[in-house]
């Protein structure tokens, strides 16, 4: 009889979990489209598109959105390169360290954002640098990094190394090994991990608190305007467009990283 009602009792925690994460953001998704007189009242009294034509038009948040593109573009960018090197050297030998290296390569993603954020602006200041765009990207690519690694050291170890010496044994360079066997199996998790870490370098506020001086990205625009209440409904539709924006890169991660096993020369 347990056995039996326990995959029902999984399957109600599961959604009770779900609706429970997701309830505020349907909240949010809702008040976007609250009419002006209800916009402090629940549940809403009218529907309007009104506030979309508002936040459009409003050029400041086109400013913030074009500079979290910006830094979350770079980050990536830097953590696909840092985050591949480093799958690869941990991957392919065996050396004294090898262990210390991966915890301290996970550590930024696992240590409390305000520890990661205090951490950057000391060593910033320490060395003289004015916190500002480059500040922000570096303090996002140190939690990007993990991302892309994860993701690629994953898809390495499912890689056989026998693919690599066929290939050597066949003529091929060191390029033409990399261009022909590695980076194919290489590619979806390269693409999952540079999705995940640009959507979370786009709506990162923690970190970004403190590495970003007189910058203002979206999230540090969405936090200074919950201090006027008069733009909630205008507040409200940016956040609704943040959440598509990072949802879409997540679910697209999602789906290229499933059924990793498949790829060529996976698990064999």
């Amino acid at each position: 009889m347990h056995s039996e009602r326990a995959p029902l009792m999984l399957k109600i925690a599961a959604w009770g979990g779900a609706i429970f994460l997701h309830f505020p953001l349907l909240i949010i998704a809702l008040y976007a489209f609250n009419t002006e007189e209800a916009a402090f009242s629940f549940p809403p009294q009218g529907l309007t598109l009104r506030w979309f034509s508002v936040a459009a038009s409003r050029g400041d948040i086109f400013a913030a959105v074009t500079l979290s593109l910006k830094i979350a573009a770079l980050a990536t960018i830097i953590a696909l390169i840092l985050g591949t090197l480093a799958a690869a050297a941990l991957w392919r030998r065996e050396f004294f360290g090898k262990n210390a290296i991966s915890l301290l390569l996970l550590l930024p993603i696992a240590l409390p954002g305000i520890i990661t954020g205090i951490a950057l602006l000391t060593a910033f200041k320490t060395l003289g640098i004015e916190p500002g765009f480059l500040t922000i990207v570096t303090g996002h690519a140190t939690f990007c990094v993990v991302i892309v690694f994860n993701n690629v050291i994953a898809r390495f170890r499912r890689t056989s190394y026998s693919l690599i010496e066929a290939s050597m044994d066949l003529g091929a360079d060191g390029w033409q090994t990399f261009r022909y066997v590695i980076l194919p199996n290489l590619g979806s998790a390269l693409l999952a991990g540079g999705m995940l870490a640009f959507a979370l370098s786009f709506d990162e506020i923690i970190v970004t608190t403190f590495t970003a001086g007189h910058e203002r990205t979206l999230p540090l625009w969405l936090l200074n305007q919950l201090g006027r209440p008069r733009e909630v409904p205008v507040t409200n539709v940016v956040a609704l467009l943040v959440m598509l924006m990072t949802t879409i890169p997540i679910l697209g991660a999602y789906w290229l990283s499933r059924g990793g096993d498949d790829v060529a020369g996976g698990g064999k």
